[in-house]
């Protein structure tokens, strides 16, 4: 998840081991609500994906669910990498959709997705964007058009 703080916010709420996951959820969500856009429409969402971070970070199974988006941006974190991962970031909030977001900067991994070029952009694995930025309209109507239908 792109997440800011989760790693110190799991390690926080650890001493909640054993309480209901409806606390731990809520504790996890109250700690990083400040640091990240969450939109109202999707706050149970997310609540129930932080509880999935801290079990798995307890060693627990998981079953992963995808709620929302997955995006990732490919890049080792030049300047053009950054600046798609913040126009992403942009066009979620004014469409106010959920979206796991992970910037891989490994190259390997990179390779590994098939892409050779970067900036790259993979929306639900689906290949959107490679060796350019596109604008946040362009993103916004990509995001429209593979997001959950309202």
């Amino acid at each position: 998840m792109g997440i800011n703080g989760l790693k110190d916010a799991v390690e926080e709420v650890k001493v909640l081991r054993g309480r209901p996951d409806e606390e731990i959820a809520q504790a996890l969500f109250d700690r990083l609500k400040p640091r990240n856009y969450i939109p109202a429409s999707s706050r149970e969402e997310y609540k129930q994906a932080f509880l999935r971070e801290f079990k798995k970070a307890l060693g627990e199974k998981v079953i992963e669910e995808r709620t929302g988006l997955s995006i990732k941006i490919l890049g080792p974190g030049c300047p053009s990498c950054d600046r798609l991962e913040q126009t992403v970031m942009e066009a979620l909030v004014d469409l106010e959709l959920p979206a796991e977001v992970d910037h891989i900067r490994d190259l390997k991994e990179i390779h590994a997705l098939g892409v050779f070029c970067t900036p790259a952009l993979i929306i639900n694995d689906d290949v959107k964007a490679v060796g350019n930025l596109p604008t946040r309209e362009v993103l916004k109507k990509w995001l429209r058009d593979m997001g959950p239908q309202k």
